[in-house]
């Protein structure tokens, strides 16, 4: 197959066009701006609606009506922007409506910087805003990923009839690379249980809705929330583990912060210092048992988390260790980028203090 030069954000807009979106609702921020320009272009081209909502709040209660008429539909923003979206995320959730959401993430909190940043872990992975839910996060490491998991974001929200979002940092976003299209055939339009269908005559059809003014058929809903979960968990978990066998430390990483690593375990290789990659591809749910397995291999010495944030998803690390071995951390913050030799220094100090 031809490979072709992308940006990111253009990749992204062009893949969920390609995987069969027909709605896309946004507002602008830096630095996933491109993908509402280019939807702006595309989507009318390909038969779909493209709206420039009034706010992130507006964005993502479109989508939640969209979702809810029957439409593949997503939205895209990023840190402050998802943030803002929260709510209208826990509806979908509390409604069984699939959706896709693209998080382009910068440093923050707040306004923060337009530079890239990984701080969003918690906010993706513990709760979309209120309430006992949850969603999928993929977190693609390049342009070429980003596009193949846009079917599967797709695929995984029609499937589970959950919102899915991808997280990426600002990097992937505006970085151009090379890319092949391996999937170009939209998705088949399958039924669609979930549109609402308004009342017959004789009663209700199917009405959208995450009101349960009864306590007991609220709980009910949300523990078979808690089933839809655990066949995600067992069915969705995805990673990738490179070096990792008979390794002397491993780094785990996402996103660019686990290419920057990659980099920094190339020089360790040349000082005879045998270092893996654990990458978890799906955040949540995240892989547990696959890194416990890996981390308790008896050459392991510890387990190093390198992120650009203050240590979130070094937290789900250090659970899927329990302990056994040390569980080191260095991040990088408020849109600050680790280095390679920054990451290859702390590897050393590592591995000297395990070998007091």
């Amino acid at each position: 197959m031809q490979k072709e030069l992308w940006k990111g954000n253009e990749a992204i807009a062009e893949a969920a066009i390609r995987a069969g979106c027909r709605a896309y609702f946004g507002y602008p921020i830096t630095p996933q701006n491109e993908i509402p320009e280019y939807m702006s272009k595309r989507m009318p081209e390909s038969g779909g609606v493209f709206v420039q909502a009034e706010s992130e709040l507006a964005a993502i209660n479109m989508v939640y009506g969209a979702a809810a008429a029957g439409a593949r539909a997503m939205t895209s923003s990023s840190s402050p922007g998802i943030s803002l979206m929260q709510e209208g995320i826990s509806y979908l959730v509390g409604s069984d409506l699939p959706a896709v959401i693209v998080n382009m993430m910068r440093g923050g909190p707040g306004l923060g910087t337009i530079q890239p940043g990984q701080a969003d872990y918690y906010q993706a992975t513990r709760s979309p805003g209120h309430g006992d839910g949850h969603m999928p996060v993929l977190a693609p490491s390049g342009i070429q990923e980003a596009v193949d998991l846009m079917w599967d974001a797709f695929e995984m929200a029609d499937k589970y009839l959950t919102p899915v979002m991808v997280v990426a940092d600002g990097m992937i976003g505006q970085m151009m690379e090379p890319i092949v299209w391996n999937r170009t055939e939209p998705l088949p339009e399958a039924d669609k249980p979930w549109a609402a269908n308004g009342r017959d005559g004789e009663g209700q059809t199917h009405f959208v809705s995450s009101l349960r003014l009864q306590s007991s058929e609220n709980e009910q809903f949300v523990h078979t929330l808690k089933e839809k979960y655990e066949e995600i968990t067992k069915n969705e978990v995805r990673y990738e583990a490179v070096g990792c066998k008979n390794a002397d430390i491993l780094i785990a990483a996402f996103g660019t912060t686990a290419r920057i690593a990659s980099t920094a375990i190339r020089k360790l290789e040349k000082e005879g210092i045998r270092a893996g990659l654990f990458r978890p591809i799906t955040l949540w749910p995240f892989p547990y048992e696959a890194l416990k397995e890996l981390a308790l291999q008896e050459s392991v010495k510890a387990v190093l988390t390198v992120e650009m944030s203050l240590g979130q998803m070094h937290e789900d690390v250090r659970l899927s260790v329990l302990d056994k071995k040390p569980t080191p951390f260095y991040g990088r913050t408020g849109g600050m980028v680790p280095e390679p030799k920054d990451i290859a220094e702390k590897v050393r100090e590592v591995i000297k203090e395990a070998g007091k």
